[in-house]
């Protein structure tokens, strides 16, 4: 299964089953299922132990083959773990905050904070399509990022206050509510799941843009999309799309740890992980302005 995220989706995280939670091992099946043709086994460098540069050292690997199926990866110090996962996205998500922090005690305005927006997406599209993390970037992304939502969320304060605060333990309960969902496998990632994650998303982002253009050339809401209503539902579309990036998000790390991915994949990881946050975070701010500004 390949994912939409750019971070993962070049490094072949994936299996062709995703119901299994964390801290479970790899399911049964994952080479064999590669050689009979799978679509989603042919370009995933973890998935087949013959081609795994990561089993060479393995003590398991003649056995994995035996069985068909690729085992946990021995832990050794130069392999991924969720350790390395938990601490590498707390440093990108603590620099956001650091920097969110920073924008809203100077009351930053808007224009430098749109221009630290800017060269964070630049940054992050320019780490999307390395092939190797690189941890200063990913940093300086997090947080550039940081201040342009601390701006926003300072600007929305304002003449809606409480909504920057009420969007934060919305995303934390988006976070833990998905998390808890995934593990008990009652939200299965699989080829029909992301198949249709990709397409709504693309969807949305679409009228995204077209709503900013009327806004920009026509001037007022656009066509609607983000304001009354019609806003509502958007924002509300929009939080579960980052929802269900987020389960995706899981299974990539679980896929990771699970094939033995070198350690400095984590870094990867935590950069997914983070904007996936940053995407809840402001749909869930935008929808909570729209329905306390109606109030």
């Amino acid at each position: 299964m390949r994912s939409s995220n750019p971070v993962f989706s070049r490094r072949g995280f994936s299996r062709d089953n995703g119901t299994a939670g964390f801290g479970s091992a790899p399911q049964a099946g994952g080479p064999a299922v590669g050689t009979q043709g799978s679509p989603y086994a042919g370009g995933n460098p973890y998935a087949q132990a013959p081609t795994n540069p990561y089993a060479q050292n393995n003590p398991y690997a003649q056995q994995d083959l035996q069985h068909g199926a690729p085992q946990a990866p021995v832990a050794t110090g130069n392999r991924m773990t969720m350790d390395d996962v938990v601490a590498r996205t707390g440093m990108t998500l603590g620099l956001v905050i650091v920097g969110a922090a920073a924008a809203w005690i100077t009351d930053l305005s808007l224009g430098p904070a749109i221009a630290a927006g800017l060269v964070a997406m630049v940054l992050a599209l320019v780490q999307s399509f390395k092939r190797k993390p690189m941890p200063a970037l990913i940093l300086t992304y997090a947080g550039l990022e940081g201040v342009f939502l601390g701006a926003i969320s300072n600007y929305t304060n304002k003449w809606v206050p409480g909504a920057p605060m009420q969007a934060v333990l919305g995303t934390m309960a988006v976070f833990v509510t998905m998390l808890v969902l995934y593990k008990t496998r009652i939200v299965r990632v699989n080829a029909r799941f992301t198949r249709f994650v990709i397409i709504a998303a693309t969807a949305f982002v679409i009228l995204t843009a077209v709503n900013l253009l009327f806004m920009v050339f026509g001037g007022g809401d656009g066509l609607g999309f983000r304001s009354g209503p019609l806003g509502v539902v958007f924002g509300i579309v929009g939080i579960l799309l980052g929802a269900f990036f987020l389960a995706m998000d899981f299974k990539q790390v679980e896929d990771g740890i699970a094939y033995g991915a070198p350690r400095e994949e984590s870094w990867l990881a935590a950069f997914g992980l983070t904007m996936t946050l940053v995407w809840i975070y402001l749909e869930m701010l935008r929808l909570i302005s729209i329905l306390q500004g109606n109030d």
